[in-house]
């Protein structure tokens, strides 16, 4: 299966002031990411708070992304869910509209403690669009499936024939490295962490990435990757540093989901407010949150309409 190569966006939902589904901003907010050097998205994941749409909500973002899509710009759905069924359904629909690949992460609830028991839970899904890559989404810290993803590949290896690769968004350098190893490079590994893109291209080998603050500083994050390449470690550290320094600020307003969603407003594309039981970001919280933000010059560095 083709490897992706470069950064996809985990893009946020947009909502209405009532908690309704806003579908009027994806055209410029797809045309936006691809502007800023983004190769496409992940959508109704953590960052587009997708557990907390209904099923149907989720197929309409889909066909959404779908026709706002920029010419080579990759929709990959993500499917996840804690009924089954539904994710199944969510991954036919996927392949129906033509979408480039799904992915899952483990369900909250229950919560998955085996290999074989994710295993099973990838293979259903899989079954359910059999044409597609698959990507499972290892986030360990929204779900508690503390699992070793190596014995994850070892399990999958000729069992689900369109298992892709992982998205592995978890701080463990030294197993993202190894499975990125397993049989020469076999599955593709998608690093997920924004904050450690530089360490994962000097292990070797990271070729793609999903982020989250890649929404508002994607051009920053992109410019690591380009930056590598050239040769430029200097201003490969500069730009990580930089974005640590985003994430940092991030961190004082509920993160990424909750603060860098209210960044959007802020570079221009109000993608309204988050669903509760999230606490979306206050009028007053935003004006810390910009002074924050104006503290590190990041207007004058995130993305650009």
């Amino acid at each position: 299966m083709e490897k992706i190569i470069g950064l996809i966006n985990a893009p946020f939902t947009p909502f209405y002031a009532n908690g309704d589904v806003n579908f009027e901003p994806i055209p410029a907010y797809a045309a936006m990411l691809a502007k800023n050097g983004l190769k496409g998205v992940f959508i109704n994941g953590s960052s587009g708070e997708g557990y907390m749409l209904t099923t149907e909500e989720r197929m309409q973002l889909a066909e959404a992304w779908m026709a706002a899509r920029p010419e080579g710009f990759k929709v990959i759905v993500h499917v996840g869910s804690c009924c089954l069924r539904e994710s199944a359904k969510l991954a036919a629909h996927a392949a129906q509209i033509g979408a480039d690949a799904i992915g899952a992460m483990a369900p909250p609830f229950p919560k998955i403690g085996r290999i074989e028991e994710l295993v099973k839970y990838c293979e259903a899904i899989c079954a359910a669009a059999p044409e597609l890559p698959f990507y499972y989404y290892h986030i360990p810290a929204f779900n508690g499936a503390f699992l070793p993803m190596l014995d994850l590949l070892k399990a999958v290896d000729g069992r689900i024939p369109n298992f892709a690769g992982i998205k592995y968004t978890f701080e463990s350098l030294y197993e993202y490295n190894q499975c990125r190893l397993y049989k020469n490079g076999k599955y593709d590994m998608l690093h997920g962490q924004d904050e450690t893109i530089l360490p994962s291209l000097a292990q070797g080998g990271a070729q793609g990435g999903i982020g989250g603050t890649t929404n508002y500083n994607g051009c920053n994050l992109v410019g690591i990757i380009e930056a590598w390449k050239a040769g430029d470690l200097e201003k490969a550290r500069e730009l990580q540093n930089f974005s640590q320094e985003v994430i940092n600020v991030i961190c004082n307003f509920r993160g990424n989901i909750v603060g860098g969603k209210r960044i959007m407003k802020l570079i221009g594309l109000d993608l309204g407010p988050n669903r509760v039981p999230f606490r979306t970001v206050t009028d007053e919280e935003e004006v810390e949150l910009k002074k924050q933000l104006e503290a590190i010059n990041f207007f004058e560095r995130c993305n650009k309409f």
